[in-house]
């Protein structure tokens, strides 16, 4: 049994992994950690969970007891916490799974252009695996680190991966839409997350530059090891869970048609457990509601107007966007079936 801690367990996120863990047959959570409710029961925050952690507390961050009680340690921070901390744990001889963005970037210039920092462990970011299993599996395998991607950036890397790897796109034009429910603003309120100034709202945000848009080019930039533009807007929609990529890109190759791209997407995707192309039907397009509560990622390509091609990718933002994604990739670090403890259909209806 494979002893794991939490460390920043009390929100949506902290809530999925420890849901998802819950039922791993292989994992046993030892520690999970919250400033804000120390000393208090899990289930006191998380109360679809009693039962099924009835002797654990939340606990403050002790890097001395998470060496001596847990095998691998998910890291659930704000930005600059995980930095500081997670050299120390992995001197220890522990495995991380970090879901804050300290590791996801290469470039150590780049967190001080995209988060307003100076990083504190430039020495790492090397060494951290990018997060995506369909594209990073062999890094994955082979690290003791892994940033794990945001939902955004997820979701528009899955929906774009075979466009560019296939070379039949402009790679100086693409743009980005991804509309997302309001779980990703995390579980502490703002006015922007107060309901009446959220419900059925359809609300641009991050306009002039979201963090991850510079994810999104440098994991193209991986395959494509050419210059990449990407125009990337998100939208904040009523819904509370759940994201969908929308991604506009222009043509470079002559004669592809719909069929040529279903071909290109069955190719990359073939094998890949958690991932499903969308064919016809009622629902002829990738949309979240189809995903909701699982680890799927749907995705789908069109030609628009014989120019372009029109690319979607659907996830639900708390699972493949974040804690289920995590322990996939935990699975694959620790050798275990890639699927344990996350292959579970998605929620219908919602």
């Amino acid at each position: 049994m494979v002893r794991v801690g939490v460390v920043g367990a009390s929100g949506y996120t902290g809530g999925e992994l420890l849901r998802i863990l819950s039922i791993h047959p292989e994992v046993e959570v030892t520690i999970a950690t919250s400033r804000e409710f120390a000393g208090r029961p899990v289930s006191f925050v998380h109360v679809n969970l009693r039962r099924y952690y009835s002797n654990l507390k939340f606990t403050n961050v002790s890097i001395d007891e998470l060496t001596s009680k847990c095998d691998l340690v998910f890291i659930n921070t704000p930005t600059g916490v995980s930095q500081r901390i997670t050299p120390k744990l992995l001197e220890s001889g522990l495995k991380i799974v970090d879901l804050s963005p300290d590791f996801r970037l290469k470039n150590p210039r780049d967190y001080e252009v995209w988060y307003g920092v100076k990083h504190e462990a430039v020495d790492l970011l090397s060494k951290a695996a990018y997060g995506l299993p369909e594209i990073h599996r062999e890094e994955i395998k082979n690290t003791d680190l892994v940033a794990c991607p945001g939902c955004n950036a997820t979701a528009s890397i899955l929906a774009l991966t075979p466009l560019v790897e296939s070379n039949i796109i402009d790679l100086e034009h693409i743009v980005v839409d991804v509309k997302v429910g309001s779980s990703e603003a995390g579980r502490k309120p703002n006015l922007g997350s107060h309901h009446p100034e959220r419900a059925n709202v359809m609300r641009p945000y991050s306009v002039e530059g979201h963090r991850h848009a510079a994810e999104i080019i440098q994991e193209l930039s991986y395959f494509s090891k050419e210059k990449i533009n990407v125009i990337f807007v998100p939208h904040a929609v009523g819904a509370v869970r759940g994201a969908l990529a929308t991604c506009h890109t222009w043509l470079t190759s002559q004669n592809i048609d719909d069929n040529t791209l279903r071909r290109i997407y069955a190719k990359r995707y073939s094998g890949e457990p958690f991932v499903r192309i969308v064919g016809e039907g009622l629902f002829k397009y990738p949309d979240p509601v189809n995903v909701i509560g699982s680890n799927y990622a749907d995705v789908k390509a069109i030609v628009h107007q014989g120019s372009g091609v029109v690319s979607f990718c659907a996830i639900d933002n708390l699972v493949k966007g974040a804690a289920g994604q995590a322990i996939q990739c935990m699975n694959i670090m620790l050798g275990i079936d890639e699927k344990k403890g996350i292959d579970t259909p998605p929620l219908r209806p919602i």
